[in-house]
């Protein structure tokens, strides 16, 4: 499968998030030419949405639109193992760019700040071997990015997974994207709502101050999965098979991506006598793919999944958060979070009044059904 169809495929159903894309491409650059020449405001738009929802398939769209209208394009992502190092989110940004020049540029950009922010993008290695002052290099940073978006405007900043970026990235971030209004910059972000961090959560209520809300990408409808199944399975697919791949994933368009690759693989009909063993195939991949995302959500999470599958429909809050040994704040916390992640499914009110539990007592989760409780 190359890499161009994989993109069109998560693209399906986005027209009103690209129509968003290209609405902010065409504020800061403007629609001819000649309004490069003019000092234009930039700002921020954001997309939120689980994990595989497409996501990063839209800002490398947006990066490809940017790029054909002539902007300079800086490019980062948040890393779950690297929300320890320092500025590492800024180090990408700007790594890139400024590898292409030498000293003495970095130093003629850089000016005063030289001495505290190269070191904090990676450019030298500091001497003095302590942490920098984290006020100074914020300070710098704005030096650093108000200068280079003056003198390559327009720019477009692409954040992908922000609710993993480093913490002293994202302070810096939430605290200079104010200023994106003022600037030929376009600040464009990308993150999960369940794993959102309180300077997450800034960058979201910036975006609502600037009269705008967050762009949150919804699963494909059974149609938009049809047309992928059908891409790579044939035509000969019915409808049927298709309407259990849509439900079998909620129309997440990486997890319909990976099912059909797998159902391709093993060179399964799509055909309706053939839904029990695509069942069997997702609920094994859904088992693997589990653990990681519980995992993810912490100890307390996995405490509190337990609980639940144990207790099943007796799961009350109080009882559920006791055998968790959490508050019931901290548990319903917990419980709205594994909802987000999609281990625990929404329950609508008349179907299933008691939020806590499944209409039928459910097992332990993966990582848990064969060992004790946490």
């Amino acid at each position: 499968m190359s890499q161009q169809n994989r993109t069109h495929r998560t693209l399906l159903e986005r027209e009103r998030e690209l129509r968003a894309v290209d609405g902010a491409l065409t504020e800061l650059c403007g629609t001819e030419p000649a309004d490069r020449d003019e000092i234009r405001g930039g700002g921020v738009i954001a997309f939120e949405g689980p994990g595989g929802v497409g996501k990063t398939a839209l800002l490398g769209e947006a990066r490809r639109r940017a790029v054909a209208r002539g902007c300079t394009v800086l490019r980062a992502r948040g890393g779950e193992h690297e929300q320890g190092a320092a500025f590492h989110v800024v180090r990408q940004l700007f790594q890139p760019v400024l590898a292409a020049t030498g000293e003495d540029e970095h130093r003629r950009i850089l000016g005063g700040w030289y001495d505290i922010v190269a070191p904090a993008v990676g450019l030298v290695v500091s001497g003095s071997g302590g942490a920098p002052d984290p006020q100074g290099v914020r300070d710098g940073l704005d030096w650093l990015v108000t200068r280079f978006t003056v003198e390559h405007a327009p720019v477009v900043m692409i954040l992908d997974d922000v609710h993993w970026a480093d913490p002293e990235s994202l302070d810096w971030l939430t605290r200079f994207a104010s200023r994106t209004a003022d600037l030929p910059l376009l600040l464009a972000v990308g993150y999960r709502p369940e794993d959102l961090t309180a300077d997450v959560a800034a960058i979201r209520a910036l975006v609502e101050r600037q009269g705008a809300r967050p762009h949150v990408l919804a699963p494909l409808t059974p149609g938009g999965v049809g047309r992928i199944v059908r891409e790579v399975l044939g035509d000969h697919a019915d409808e049927a098979f298709c309407r259990e791949c849509w439900a079998m994933t909620g129309g997440n368009p990486w997890e319909i991506t990976e099912l059909t690759a797998k159902i391709r693989d093993r060179r399964l009909k799509p055909q309706s006598e053939n839904l029990p063993a695509l069942r069997e195939l997702v609920s094994s991949a859904r088992d693997s793919g589990l653990n990681d995302r519980l995992t993810r959500l912490g100890t307390a999470a996995v405490r509190l999944a337990w609980a639940v599958a144990v207790l099943g429909i007796e799961a009350t809050p109080a009882l559920t958060a006791n055998v968790a040994g959490l508050s019931e704040s901290e548990a319903a916390e917990k419980v709205a979070r594994l909802v987000d992640a999609r281990i625990r499914p929404r329950r609508a009110p008349e179907t299933a009044p008691n939020p806590w539990s499944t209409s039928t007592r459910s097992s332990p989760p993966p990582s848990t059904r064969r060992s004790p409780a946490p």
